[in-house]
């Protein structure tokens, strides 16, 4: 890959598609070489299996998305106003406490 890269610039004065081509190229003889190890190897079985099961997910219809996302929502909105509510009874509570005559 740093050969094509290096390439890239080497060849500046070349047409600008065969300058990527030439980088296109390393990136590929670097893959090329890279599945060919242990970890290339793990790395491709990987996303085999990945595709794989990615094909077996049922993904959920528009109207289950939108019901989730509505329930979600408001659900959202619920908490952010018991916190709300919360928040100002605490406040009031600090708010007594600090004030108190100390008489």
């Amino acid at each position: 890959m740093f050969i094509g890269i290096a390439g890239f610039y080497y060849f500046g004065e070349q047409s600008q598609l065969i300058r990527v081509l030439g980088v296109l190229v390393g990136a590929g003889l670097a893959t090329a070489v890279a599945l060919q190890t242990e970890q290339g190897r793990n790395a491709r079985d990987f996303a085999r299996g990945s595709l794989r099961e990615l094909r077996q997910v049922v993904w959920p219809s528009r109207k289950e998305t939108t019901q989730v996302t509505l329930v979600v929502v408001a659900l959202v909105i619920v908490v952010a106003l018991f916190l709300w509510v919360v928040d100002l009874g605490l406040q009031k509570a600090v708010t007594l406490l600090v004030r108190q005559d100390p008489s």
